[in-house]
Order: C-alpha cells, then sequence, then structure tokens
C-alpha cells in the first residue's frame, strides 16, 4: 500500500524521517516540550474507532483493546518504511537496545507500559510511550494516539477525567506545527463531534486538521454520510477520509487486517452511494493523504524549526561554559580561582564607576546611589539645619551669665560663644558617622550584586569571598569614622574667627541693633517724648567695651567717640571681634555695683538694730538666669545669634566638603585600589583549592543535562543541515498549490479529493 516517488523512495521519506530522528533525540533527553516538532495527534471519543484506523495504517493488531479506555497513554507511533526484503520489526524508546518482532509482545508491552505510570484501575497519565515500527507495509508518518474523550469515570480515573483528558489534548492539538486527524464515527451526530468540536477550537481556519469517517458500513438503513465526506455538513480545509474498520466479531474470530482492507475497498467500490468516492476513501487513501500532508507540512515548518533549534544551541552553549570544567590539577585549580578573582574585582569597580555592562535603566545603582547619597541627603540635610534652632534667648542669656564666674560681669566674655559654637559643631558628627555607615552598606550591596558567572558553581568560594571583602570594607569603615570624628574635632578645638567670611563683630552688632530697633520701632515711638535722642542712643553705646584696653565706657566724650568709630566706621578691628571686645556691662549694672560697694564702707555697721536681724532665703537647687528685658540685653542675644549662624555657615561647608573626601579616600577607593590583592593575600592557598571549588551535586546534574541537551541540539542541527535539497525537489515537485491554500499534493485531485477522477495516483 506504500506509495513511492520516482526514485522509488516513499513520498516524504526525507523530510519525515528526519522529523522522527529529531523526535528520537530530543525525547532522549526529555526536551521536547521546548521544540515542537511536526506531528499528527488523533483525537477522537472513546470507542469512536481511533486504534483500529491506527492498526490498519500498520496493517498489524498491536494496540491494547476492550470496552472500556483502552488508550490510557499518549502514544507516539512513528511508522518508517523499508524495502520489502527486510523484516518488519519495532523498538521502543523506553527499552533501548531490544527489538520486538511479534506483535502481541507489542501490545503486552505497551499494556504493561501504561500499568507501572498509570496504574492498573483505568487511571490516565500523560507521560509519553514512544513505538517505531520498521515495516515495508506503511508510509512515513508519525501519529500520536491521545487518549478517547471520556465523560464517566471508572476505576481510578477522578471525577473531573473529561477536563484531564480534554487538556491533555488541547496541550497536543494548540500547537501550530501538529496536525490533528479527528476521527468520529459515522453512526453519531456529526454536529456534535467533539473531535471536531477540539479540533475547531485549536484550529479555527481549518488549516490543519483532516476529519476521518469510520463505521459507514453499521449506519442506520436509508442514511448515508455522503453530505459528510464532501464537507457540506461542516467543511474542511483538508477534507475528510471514510475508512470502514473491523467490526468486534472479525477482531473474535481473528479476521486480518489484509482480508479487511480487502473488504474495504469492495464496500466503497460496490456501494450504490459510496462507488463515486472509492478513489478517495478508504484505509490506504488516508495513508497516502497523511503521508504527504504531513510531508508538506514538515516543510512548511522546516525554516523556523532550523531557527528555533539555532537559537537553542546558543544558549544551551553560553549555559554549558556557565559550568565550566572540572579542573583536578592544582595549577588548573589555582589559575581559575585567579580569573573568578580578578573578574569580581573588575566588576565591583566597574559597578563602582558606573561602567557596568548591565547598567540598570530603571534605578539607581553602584556609583550613582553612593553620589546620591552624599549630595541628596548628606548635603541637603546639613543645609536645612539651623544652628539656633535648639537654642532659646534663655540659653544664651544663662551662657553669658555663667562665663562671668563669681564676679558681675563687667563685659560679656568670648566664652560664650566658643561654647555655644561648639556645641553646634558636635552636631555634625553623628551625620557624618552615619553617612559612612550608608556608604559601607552601599558598597556591601554592590559586592553581593557582583555576579561572576563561575561563582554560581562554587558556593564556597563566594562565601569566602564574601567572608574577606565583608571584613575588608568593615576594616575600612574604621579609618574612615577616625578621620570624620578628628575632622569635626579639629573644627572645635580651633574656632577661627579671623576667616574672611566670618561676619566679625562689628557688623554683628550694627545688624543686631537694626534688628532690636526694628522690633521696638512702634514702642520707640511712643516713648519719643521721653528722653532726647542721644540718652536714646546711649543705651546701645553702652553694651561697648573699649576696644584700646578693655577698660569700662563710661557716658563722657571718650566712649562716644569709640562707639561712632565701631558703628560707623567699622575698621577699628573688622572680623577679629571677639565677644569680649564687643559686649560690655550696662552702666545701671556698674553704678548698682558702685553704689553698694560704697555703701559698705559708709554705713558703720553699729547702725543695724540688733532687734532687725535679716534672714536670707536658701538659693533654689536650680538657678535661672534674672527675666529682665532690656534693648541691651535683647541686642547681646541678636548678635550672638547672627555670631553662632555665621561660624556655622563655615563649619557646615567645610564639613559637606571633607566628610566625602575622607569617605571616598578612606572607604571607597582604597577598597577599589586593594580589593584583588587582599582577595589573593586570604584565598589563594594550595590549602584551600579544593574546599572552595567544591561544587553542589545540582551543579553537577545541571551540567550533566545540559550537555546531554547540547548534544542533542548540535545533532539536530547537523541533521537538517544534511537534509538535500534536491530530495525535497524532488518529493514536492513544482506543481502550483490548490485552490484550499495548500500545496499541491501528488496523487490526489486538484479540484476535489472526492471525484472520481485519480489521475496522479500511485497507490
Amino acid at each position: 500500500m506504500a506509495a513511492v516517488s520516482n526514485d522509488g523512495a516513499p513520498l516524504g521519506s526525507t523530510v519525515i524521517s528526519l522529523v522522527n530522528k529529531l523526535q528520537d533525540i530530543f525525547s532522549r533527553v526529555g526536551s521536547q516540550s521546548t521544540i515542537d516538532l511536526p506531528q499528527v495527534a488523533v483525537v477522537g471519543c472513546q470507542s469512536s474507532g481511533k486504534s483500529s484506523v491506527l492498526e490498519a495504517l500498520v496493517g498489524r493488531d498491536f494496540l491494547p483493546r476492550g470496552n472500556d479506555i483502552c488508550t490510557r497513554r499518549p502514544l507516539v507511533l512513528q511508522l518508517v518504511h523499508i524495502p520489502p526484503s527486510k523484516p518488519e520489526s519495532a523498538e521502543f524508546l523506553h527499552l533501548p537496545g531490544r527489538t520486538f518482532h511479534d506483535f502481541s509482545q507489542i501490545r503486552a508491552e505497551i499494556q504493561a507500559e501504561t500499568d507501572r505510570e498509570a496504574g492498573g484501575n483505568k487511571g490516565v497519565s500523560d507521560k509519553q510511550i514512544r513505538l517505531k515500527i520498521f515495516s515495508p507495509n506503511v508510509l512515513d508518518i508519525t501519529l500520536v494516539d491521545l487518549p478517547g474523550i471520556t465523560k464517566v469515570p471508572v476505576g481510578d480515573q477522578p471525577s473531573d477525567i473529561e477536563s484531564r483528558i480534554r487538556t491533555m489534548i488541547m496541550s497536543y492539538i494548540k500547537v501550530p506545527t501538529c496536525l490533528i486527524l479527528a476521527v468520529t464515527p459515522a453512526n453519531s451526530d456529526l454536529a456534535n463531534s467533539d473531535a471536531l468540536q477540539m479540533a475547531g477550537n485549536a484550529d479555527p481556519d481549518g488549516h490543519r486538521t483532516i476529519g476521518v469517517i469510520t463505521k459507514l458500513d453499521i449506519m442506520d438503513r436509508g442514511t448515508d454520510a455522503r453530505n459528510l465526506l464532501l464537507g457540506k455538513v461542516i467543511p474542511l480545509r483538508l477534507g475528510y477520509v471514510g475508512v470502514v474498520n473491523r467490526s468486534q466479531e472479525d477482531i473474535l474470530t481473528n479476521r486480518s487486517i489484509k482480508d479487511a482492507l480487502v473488504a474495504e475497498e469492495k464496500f466503497f467500490r460496490s456501494h450504490p452511494i459510496y462507488s463515486g468516492l472509492a478513489d478517495s476513501c478508504g484505509v490506504p487513501q488516508l495513508a497516502k493523504k497523511l503521508n504527504k500532508i504531513l510531508a508538506q507540512h514538515i516543510k512548511a515548518v522546516l525554516p523556523g524549526l532550523k531557527a528555533r533549534i539555532s537559537a537553542s544551541l546558543v544558549n544551551l552553549a553560553k549555559e554549558h561554559a556557565s559550568y565550566g570544567e572540572i579542573t583536578e590539577s592544582k595549577a588548573g585549580q589555582g589559575a581559575l580561582i585567579l580569573n573568578i578573582l580578578s573578574k569580581y574585582s573588575d566588576a565591583f569597580t566597574s559597578i563602582v564607576e558606573g561602567k557596568n555592562e548591565a547598567m540598570s535603566t530603571s534605578e539607581l545603582s553602584g556609583g550613582a546611589r553612593i553620589n546620591y547619597i552624599f549630595q541628596s541627603i548628606f548635603v541637603r540635610s546639613l543645609e536645612e539645619v539651623d544652628p539656633c534652632e535648639d537654642l532659646t534667648d534663655d540659653d544664651i542669656r544663662t551662657a553669658i551669665q555663667n562665663a562671668t564666674g563669681p564676679r558681675a560681669a563687667l563685659f560679656v566674655p568670648d566664652v560664650p560663644f566658643e561654647v555655644l559654637v561648639r556645641r553646634q559643631i558636635s552636631r555634625l558628627l553623628d551625620p557624618s558617622l552615619q553617612c559612612a555607615r550608608f556608604i559601607y552598606d552601599e558598597l556591601m550591596k554592590i559586592s553581593h550584586r557582583c555576579m561572576v558567572t563561575e561563582l554560581q558553581r562554587f558556593p564556597f568560594l563566594r562565601k569566602r569571598m564574601d567572608e574577606v571583602i565583608g571584613n575588608f570594607l568593615r576594616e575600612g569603615l574604621e579609618p574612615s569614622e577616625t578621620m570624620i570624628t578628628h575632622i569635626i574635632e579639629m573644627e572645635m578645638d580651633y574656632i577661627n574667627t579671623s576667616h574672611p567670611n566670618f561676619i566679625g563683630g562689628s557688623k554683628a552688632l550694627e545688624a543686631a541693633v537694626q534688628q532690636t530697633k526694628s522690633s521696638t520701632v512702634s514702642k520707640d515711638a511712643v516713648e519719643s517724648d521721653k528722653g532726647s535722642a542721644s540718652e536714646r542712643s546711649g543705651k546701645s553705646r553702652s553694651i561697648l567695651a573699649r576696644h584700646a584696653n578693655g577698660g569700662m565706657a563710661d557716658h563722657g566724650v571718650r566712649a562716644s567717640s569709640d562707639i561712632d568709630k565701631v558703628l560707623h566706621s567699622g575698621t577699628t578691628s573688622g572680623s577679629s571681634w571677639g565677644i569680649s571686645s564687643i559686649f560690655g556691662g550696662g552702666d545701671n549694672r556698674v553704678s548698682v555695683k558702685e553704689n553698694t560697694n560704697s555703701k559698705h564702707h559708709n554705713d558703720p555697721v553699729q547702725s543695724v538694730l540688733p532687734s532687725s536681724t535679716i534672714h536670707l532665703r536658701e538659693p533654689p537647687t536650680v538657678l535661672r538666669p534674672s527675666e529682665r528685658s532690656s534693648e541691651t540685653l535683647a541686642v547681646e542675644i541678636a548678635v550672638t545669634k547672627l555670631l553662632l549662624r555665621s561660624y556655622y555657615e563655615i563649619v557646615r561647608k567645610n564639613v559637606e566638603d571633607l566628610i566625602p573626601k575622607a569617605i571616598m579616600h578612606f572607604l571607597v577607593n582604597n577598597t577599589k585600589r586593594e580589593l584583588h590583592n587582599v582577595f589573593i593575600a586570604n584565598l589563594y592557598r594550595d590549602d584551600l583549592f579544593e574546599e572552595m571549588l567544591q561544587e553542589p551535586n545540582e551543579i553537577a546534574v545541571k551540567r550533566k543535562r545540559c550537555r546531554e541537551l547540547l548534544r542533542a541540539y548540535q545533532q539536530a542541527f547537523r541533521d537538517l543541515d544534511e537534509l538535500p535539497l534536491e530530495a525535497e525537489t524532488a518529493e514536492w515537485g513544482h506543481s502550483s498549490p490548490e485552490t484550499t491554500g495548500l500545496p499541491k499534493i501528488r496523487g490526489l485531485p486538484t479540484s476535489s479529493m472526492y471525484s472520481t477522477s485519480s489521475s496522479g495516483d500511485n497507490i
């Protein structure tokens, strides 16, 4: 029954045998799901006659039979045409090296293998059984016999057996490279055919579906399937083929398939309805049709198939290279470790410098995050701090009074300013140390992101490297923090009031006086008639001490002259003015002191009557400064705040510049420079090689699996390359496409496969 081409080879034998070979290759390594190869899936309801059709195509009884579900695992059946001189045989992929010649043993092995996987009580499994049959009576075809669609669960079948089988069938037929052989019995309603319904869902355009109508000989009297076969009920682009299977009685009486095929041909040619369709019906016609359509289908998908195999081959080669090879010698192990350490150090430096090839486009990473911490977190946080935000007027007044000691103040000394400004400078230490810690954390994150491919193989080496770089970064953090502490301490140890950017005493005083006057302008307007202008100005002059010798200014002309020099010229001492040269005690305060002293000398003790003893109240545990409010005090406080802000601004800019430099020098750049050397010093040791280069078992398994896949894909690619172009041309010829949209199938009519003409057939 085998059709042959002009050179004696079966039609489509070259490409079909190639696909069979590819299927075997990929099945051995279990990767068929990654490459969808062309095949024919047989779909139908339980007891629709699928198994009988397959046995008729082979010409042998070899499939399990029974009243209940027979096909419980997908059976991939490869039919291979061989010369008549060779005997028929069969091979199972799960039994390599064993050849079957007795087809009853093939049936027994299919049943046994099904029971091993799906159990012996009607269970169903989606694991394939692969069977290859060599026979001179077959054409090269690859079919997949799928479990029949069933409605009611039996035995160990789950309650959702129907949906499971439908899902299994759909996983095959939805693939564009799969042809669908939809088997439907003629004695059922074709419009309700489950096989055609599923085929329509998977192949809505009908380009891949071939209809098979079985049991034509047992239809009710007065009915026929002619319109079904002609595609007038449910059209299919590839048409329908009618077949007559052996009956259950024929099977029980051991009627041969050869005799059944003769009876089938007689039925079609002698039947008054089907005699005109005899040349397009029957199992031999179905075999030819399947062979030719499958060959054409394979040719159509070969370019895409080759491209997919090529792409998979490239990916597998990369994966296999990532697993590397096992190195036994010390020299080889040392070279491997040196290579990994160098790659890791280079990757670390590249990420920090922003030169990493795998740079993220969705978020900041590496060195960009370090810069963000410096500029957007550290600097911005310092700029938002007000140096006087935690200093109240009472704090400043208390500091001024505490600085006078046990005596009343003749002047306000430098001590309060220095104490207060040091207190504010010390606040910069914590954020500076925190900035260093942030950079340390970023470097640790970068170290974890350095994914050298080889490190995936050696988790013990990776663990050792993480320990080394962690210790090294911690060691680099210590000098960074020490330097940061020294920078803050240097700023606190020497208050440089001669700094060119420092506001100085005279300018601070002018600004403070203006602030005070503006805040009390309404009060001054009310009291303007109570004193002369010279008296009001004397209030501001009274806070100044003489710059020349620090003596107390009196109400004479000299004091007035000194104040005028300060307020109007501002050149007495410039920016070098300190607190002691700015503030003096108020006139009222000194007069009270002098009056008190003179009173002590002038009033005799005897003037105090014995009966009038004065008892002093105990001083409180916590003393607060007096809450006297005066313009002089307001100016003192305002000047102090101005000086604090001015000097804090100078220190803040120094800190914003020096802290990032210290962190970059001691932590970041030092790590980049010395990381490779530290790795060599700690890890490049002969006694550690074997321990660090130990591979987990799963890596060895993955390498073996990847090597098998790589060899399979390489063999598949070579087989595709060896496909002779002239063989393809000889098989398909140069005829124009049919009206169905597919290339013309030689041996089938051009207008309709159901016409009585059979020109070109070589049956």
